[in-house]
């Protein structure tokens, strides 16, 4: 007789190395867990992930002793509700460049979070800027927002902020899959 199925959210962070991702789908698979989706990456010689795993109630408190124990590895697992829905309302893509300065995230994030637009995904960057040696800021970001957002507020107070912050940002509403 199976027991109920458990999701869990496990977040991973340790020195970056050849073969750490297998050995964190070892421990799962051993388990009986099943890898459902996930979100890693490398930076500055540290890897950090989030990964969704669906393991049998029975076996979720051994799988996260086992994972515990990964040497040179750091993961904590918390419960997370098994239904899933999908994000509802409005799907945005926001794309901003220029030079790197402080502030550039927290201003774009208070008036996001201003218009109740959430963050789901994020990804920064900076590079060298061609012609010079200025130091650009590359931001792109995967948002959600309600169906009542009002997207030509929100869009005006984006361009105050590229003014301000001499950036150029980009919003695009986006089709939902």
């Amino acid at each position: 007789m199976s027991s109920a199925t458990v999701s869990l959210i496990l977040t991973v962070i340790g020195d970056d190395r050849p073969g750490l991702v297998g050995e964190l789908s070892a421990v799962i698979s051993g388990h009986g867990g099943s890898w459902q989706q996930s979100s890693m990456a490398q930076l500055a010689g540290k890897f950090a992930g989030i990964v969704e795993v669906a393991v049998d109630a029975d076996q979720a408190e051994a799988l996260k002793v086992a994972l515990a124990g990964l040497e040179g590895l750091k993961v904590s697992a918390e419960s997370a509700a098994m239904q899933k829905s999908a994000p509802r309302g409005r799907r945005l893509k926001l794309a901003l460049v220029g030079h790197d300065r402080i502030g550039i995230v927290r201003e774009v994030s208070q008036v996001l979070a201003h218009h109740a637009v959430n963050v789901e995904s994020l990804e920064t960057r900076t590079s060298s800027a061609p012609m010079s040696a200025a130091l650009l800021f590359h931001a792109t970001a995967e948002l959600t927002a309600d169906s009542g957002l009002d997207a030509s507020a929100l869009t005006q107070e984006l361009e105050r902020i590229s003014n301000d912050l001499m950036v150029d940002i980009t919003l695009d509403e986006t089709i939902r899959k």
